[in-house]
C-alpha cells in the first residue's frame, strides 16, 4: 500500500513484520553494518526513523502507538508539506526498500532486521564503501551462510513432511507461508520436495512391480 500523503489519524500502529530468513541473518537497524551501508541506501533520516521504530518494538515487542508529528519533530524534521514533507518521503523510502509496509492507513509493519545488501545495492555504494563491504562480507560471510544454508534444510524437510502427509505442492508452499517462512525459500524448499517426493515414490513402485515371467 502507497504510503498518503496525509494520515487520517495521528498516529500509526507499529506492529513487528516477522521473517524466519531476515531475522536470522539480517541486521539491527542500530547497528554499525546499518549506519555505515545502508546509510546512503535509506538516507539518513529514514534511518534514524527504522532506528526509532526499532527501540519501540524492543520495548514493546506486540507493537505500539507511534505519534506521527512527536516522532517528526523529535527527528528534527516537520511532519507538514503533503506528499513532499521530510517525515513522509521517510516513510516512503522504508517501504520502498522493505523496511517497513504500510498494512492500511493506521498500521505499519516493521522489521526488527535489515537484510545484507543485495549485489545490486553494493554495487551503487561509494568505492570505499564498497571495499569495506566486501572485507566485512569476507569476515562475516560464512556464519552468515551456515545460518541460510540451517533455514533452508529446515524449510525442505518441513515440505518434505508435509507432502508425505498428503499435501500436493501448493497446498504445501501455502503452509511454509504460513509458518512465516520467506516466499522465495517456502518456493525451493516446495519445489525440491516436490521432486524428491516423486523419485522416492517411483522407486517404491518399482521395486514393488513383479519381475516378468521368464521363458522356459
Amino acid at each position: 500500500m502507497p504510503v498518503p500523503s496525509v494520515f487520517p489519524t495521528d498516529t500509526l500502529h507499529v506492529r513487528p513484520w516477522p521473517d524466519v530468513v531476515i531475522d536470522e541473518v539480517g541486521h539491527d537497524p542500530r547497528s554499525p553494518y546499518v549506519e555505515r551501508f545502508w546509510l546512503g541506501v535509506l538516507g539518513p533520516t529514514a534511518t534514524w526513523l527504522m532506528r526509532r521504530l526499532a527501540t519501540g518494538l524492543e520495548a514493546t515487542p506486540a507493537g505500539f502507538e507511534l505519534d506521527l508529528a512527536g516522532t517528526a519533530s523529535e527527528l528534527g524534521i516537520g511532519s507538514r508539506g503533503g506528499q513532499s514533507s521530510p517525515f513522509v518521503r521517510s516513510l516512503q523510502r522504508c517501504c520502498r526498500f522493505g523496511a517497513a509496509e504500510l498494512v492500511d492507513d493506521a498500521t505499519l509493519r516493521v522489521r526488527r532486521k535489515l537484510p545484507p545488501l543485495t549485489r545490486a545495492q553494493v554495487e551503487r555504494l561509494p568505492e570505499a564503501l564498497r571495499a569495506s563491504h566486501d572485507h566485512w562480507t569476507a569476515r562475516h560471510a560464512p556464519g552468515s551462510t551456515v545460518a541460510v544454508e540451517h533455514l533452508r534444510n529446515r524449510a525442505r524437510h518441513l515440505a518434505l513432511s508435509l507432502l508425505e502427509l498428503g499435501e500436493d505442492g501448493e497446498a504445501t508452499e501455502r503452509q511454509l507461508h504460513r509458518w512465516r517462512i520467506h516466499p522465495a525459500m517456502a518456493h525451493d524448499a516446495t519445489a525440491w520436495a516436490v521432486a524428491r517426493h516423486r523419485a522416492a515414490t517411483a522407486m517404491h513402485l518399482t521395486e514393488e512391480r513383479p519381475f516378468p515371467p521368464t521363458a522356459a
